[in-house]
């Protein structure tokens, strides 16, 4: 072992092994974190004490053990392991795999089979494993980072049990820096400041986090290095964001949320966080317009007018200027009255649309553009508002036979509050002219 901070490199059979498969755990219980999928009560404990493991689906992040644990179940459960990555196997490959498993099931091995990226396998690749989950050949377990709901059919899902693994925590993290520093047979160069720093850096993933500490660990420094010195040795690691993948609809959906929660330090947290990501500023004016129209509405009809003047302030003066004006719209949707009145409304009368079919409207609200539809009663007995007391006639607008409904009901908030009041007055001049 080299120097207190010098070279980390273990020079075994092979070569080089880098720190985080040195630190692979070798049993279940020295998993770090994933207490959910692992704890006591947790479905792979249950399912390992009662000797009936099945087909499963890992979901969740690079980094957290995925593999790792794939490994460990083939251990515990006396089975031979099989990697696989769909990103560089096709069927030529996977034949393979099913043929040599068929002979390990006729010597009496089963076969765990492991395959990372299983959402980039196609739908025929997919239905391929089907008949050897079901006659035991292989017993899967497949890895994504992708929601499997979107991306794996509803047969591989219906013969598996998805389990969610979470990027690891700060507390796990430590956990494992000090599993690491004491593999390395010392501690870190680091104070308490650059410390917590490298923890953020890895962004809950474990292994990047491994390959952190041993950048670090190899280098010649004198004394603990701070926040600033580590910063600018190290890169932080880039935020882990899909434009088209559910960090992208996780996020877009904490942003409305926030705003509709009239939060504005988190509504602009994660504006924030879909910017860095690399998020097209125009999509997201596109939702905060949408915000304004769904989730305040008439409360406050000002906020529609907000964001489309942001909007344009971003078109003319271009990033990084013009993101400020998002931050600026976001901040006052935060803060505006809120109402779905209009928006619950609209529903409510696309339903009734679709109820009542073809109706008509009443041939006194019709205009009568010929003789003959003026003999048929078209515009008979139409009252022309502005001629009748108060500019209001009160008149059915309805089809014929159809009770009078009430889409719109305004909020006690904001302008829709004298909404409210102006829609009162006219249900009691309607009441007045009904008699």
């Amino acid at each position: 072992m080299a120097d207190l901070f010098g070279s980390t490199e273990v020079i075994v059979e092979g070569g080089h092994r880098p720190l985080a498969d040195r630190l692979r755990p070798k049993t279940l219980t020295e998993v770090i974190g994933q207490s959910q999928v692992l704890g006591p009560e947790a479905p792979l404990t249950v399912m390992l004490e009662s000797g009936s493991l099945g087909s499963l689906i890992f979901w969740g992040p690079p980094g957290v053990g995925k593999t790792t644990i794939a490994r460990l179940l083939a251990d515990e459960t006396d089975l031979h392991f099989v990697q696989i990555s769909a990103i560089f196997s096709g069927v030529p490959e996977l034949r393979k795999v099913f043929e040599a498993a068929k002979i390990r099931r006729q010597n009496g091995q089963g076969t765990l089979l492991f395959v990372d990226e299983i959402h980039r396998f196609n739908k025929a690749q997919q239905d391929g494993f089907l008949p050897h989950m079901e006659d035991g050949t292989v017993l899967l377990v497949g890895a994504t980072t992708e929601n499997p709901s979107f991306e794996l059919n509803a047969a591989v899902l219906s013969r598996s049990q998805v389990l969610v693994l979470e990027r690891l925590p700060l507390a796990d993290l430590e956990r494992l820096a000090r599993r690491a520093e004491a593999e390395l047979g010392r501690a870190l160069p680091l104070d308490s400041a650059a410390r917590e720093n490298l923890l953020e850096m890895a962004d809950g993933d474990g292994r990047a986090l491994l390959n952190l500490i041993e950048q670090v660990a190899a280098w010649k420094v004198e004394g603990l290095l701070d926040g600033k010195a580590l910063s600018a040795r190290l890169m932080r690691r880039a935020a882990q964001y899909d434009k088209g993948g559910d960090a992208h609809y996780n996020l877009i959906s904490a942003l409305h949320k926030s705003v509709r929660g009239s939060d504005p330090d988190a509504s602009l947290y994660w504006l924030a966080r879909m910017l860095e990501g690399g998020e097209d500023p125009r999509y997201l004016m596109r939702r905060i317009t949408r915000m304004a129209v769904e989730d305040i509405g008439l409360a406050d009809p000002q906020a529609q007018a907000i964001c489309l003047k942001s909007w344009e302030t971003y078109e003319r003066l271009g990033s990084p200027e013009g993101e400020l004006a998002l931050a600026q719209a976001v901040t006052y949707l935060a803060l505006a009255p809120k109402s779905n009145a209009a928006y619950v409304a609209y529903k409510a009368a696309r339903r009734a649309a679709k109820q009542t079919g073809s109706a008509p409207p009443p041939k006194h609200i019709m205009n009568a553009a010929t003789s003959l539809m003026k003999d048929q009663g078209y515009g008979a007995g139409y009252a022309y508002d502005h001629d009748a007391e108060d500019g209001f006639s009160g008149q059915n607008y309805f089809p014929d036979g159809m009770d009078r409904p009430q889409f719109y009901q305004p909020v006690e908030r904001g302008f829709e509050r004298d909404l409210k009041k102006r829609l009162d007055y006219f249900e009691k001049l309607r009441a007045t002219r009904k008699t």
